[in-house]
């Protein structure tokens, strides 16, 4: 199992409209990725984190350069962002 953990500086202003970019694309990431197992957003007042569950690392990597990450939720997201994301991979063992 592993994790993709992407953390977002949005402005509390933008939120809502970013929680609405996360509604529209978990459902297409679950049914069309790859080894995609769960995809959870969790706010806290310094930063808004998307947490995505796979079967493999390799998978969580795969998903960066998709068609579904790079032109669909990245091209959304991008008017809320104060800066780029930080995206990590993680491995459960």
């Amino acid at each position: 199992m592993a994790y993709l953990q992407i953390t977002l500086n949005i402005s509390n202003h933008n939120r809502p409209a970013a929680a609405n970019v996360y509604q529209k694309y978990k459902a297409p990431f679950l049914n069309i990725i790859a080894g995609a197992t769960s995809k959870e957003l969790l706010i806290r007042d310094d930063d808004v984190q998307v947490l995505h569950g796979f079967e493999t690392t390799a998978q969580a990597q795969a998903y960066l350069t998709s068609e579904l990450f790079t032109k669909d939720v990245v091209e959304e997201l991008k008017p809320f962002l104060n800066q780029a994301p930080d995206i990590r991979i993680y491995d459960v063992i």
